[in-house]
């Protein structure tokens, strides 16, 4: 059965449930392409913008996590400099997902998981806030409830974390920048 995708209000009412978010790295901060130089070393484009989303996550108390299928130094690299722990060369995403949250004290209903692909399926179908980037595989859309007006590696990162922090901020009465 389909879930209903949450309008863009819905999740930010939801926002001050979520204590964690949990993001695929190939797809979501990238546009899912790579470039190979000659000698055999890869580079992906990431979206600069969405470095003061996540600062405004931590900021705000959210625990950040990226978990990744593949093991790559660009990735580490990007994790290292954004400040966000990352896990590589994970085979059974679940299963890390539900030790890092219980680690972290968080449960799975408090956590958002992004991603693209359809190794990400069984993480969306067990957290509280499913949500995946514009253009996620067709196969993905079933899963969640949130779908980012932005592609992967394009600001969809930015634009979760904006909705959630101007969640926070509307339902503490804080006003929004």
């Amino acid at each position: 059965m389909k879930k209903q995708i949450f309008p863009i209000e819905k999740l930010s009412l939801q926002a001050t449930k979520i204590k964690m978010v949990v993001f695929d790295f190939d797809g979501v901060f990238t546009d899912n392409r790579v470039i190979v130089l000659q000698d055999g070393s890869e580079g992906v484009l990431c979206n600069r913008s969405d470095g003061l989303g996540l600062e405004m996550l931590r900021d705000a108390g959210v625990e950040l996590l990226v978990i990744s299928a593949e093991i790559n130094p660009v990735v580490s690299a990007r994790c290292k400099k954004l400040r966000i722990p990352c896990m590589q060369g994970i085979k059974d995403k679940l299963e890390t997902l539900k030790r890092e949250v219980e680690k972290r004290s968080v449960s799975l209903n408090e956590t958002v998981f992004i991603g693209n692909d359809i190794n990400d399926v069984p993480c969306l179908e067990n957290v509280g806030f499913p949500v995946c980037v514009a253009d996620a595989h067709p196969d993905v859309f079933i899963s969640v409830q949130y779908v980012t007006s932005r592609n992967g590696g394009y600001g969809a990162v930015r634009e979760l974390c904006d909705v959630i922090i101007e969640g926070k901020n509307e339902n503490s009465g804080i006003s929004a920048i």
